[in-house]
């Protein structure tokens, strides 16, 4: 989206192991959480990447209450906020079996898209995954398989491998 020359955000709301910020090399002082306990704002918070119409708001420090934050007025506000200034916000959760982050933030969004691992994720538990996001309303878009051996021989860009 951002290659696209559209503005986009991504949320770190993993607010119990954070990565973007490693991943984009960014510090973590203030982010997501500062701005939900309204420690800083919203557009104090936001930290450009190297990836040109790509900001990110890092989760910042881990707070006690998670799934508080994220299910909180102040959250919606903060999505309707992000929506007005960027095309695409895109927002990063924990799994979803693992907490409820995910169901908590499902309804909140336009849609969802699952995560799974290739060789890691049972079918039971992408079926309950989806069972769970369903059960929170959220628009299931589709899923992104992950960490799938690259066979040679394969063309994956246009057909599946085997």
């Amino acid at each position: 989206m951002a290659q696209q020359e559209q503005p986009t955000l991504l949320i770190d709301a993993d607010l119990r192991k954070p990565t973007s910020h490693y991943t984009f090399e960014r510090r973590n002082l203030q982010g997501l959480t500062t701005v939900l306990s309204e420690q800083t704002t919203f557009e104090e918070a936001i930290q450009q990447t190297d990836i040109a119409h790509l900001d990110l708001l890092t989760s910042g420090p881990i707070p006690p209450n998670p799934a508080e934050l994220l299910g909180s007025r102040r959250m919606n506000a903060l999505l309707e906020e992000a929506q007005t200034e960027y095309t695409h916000v895109i927002i990063d959760t924990p799994p979803v079996l693992a907490v409820t982050d995910a169901q908590v933030l499902a309804n909140q969004c336009d849609g969802t898209i699952l995560v799974a691992a290739s060789g890691k994720t049972e079918k039971e538990e992408a079926e309950k995954a989806k069972e769970l996001l369903d059960a929170a309303n959220g628009n299931i878009l589709g899923v992104v398989l992950n960490q799938r051996e690259k066979r040679q021989g394969h063309y994956y860009y246009y057909y599946g491998g085997k």
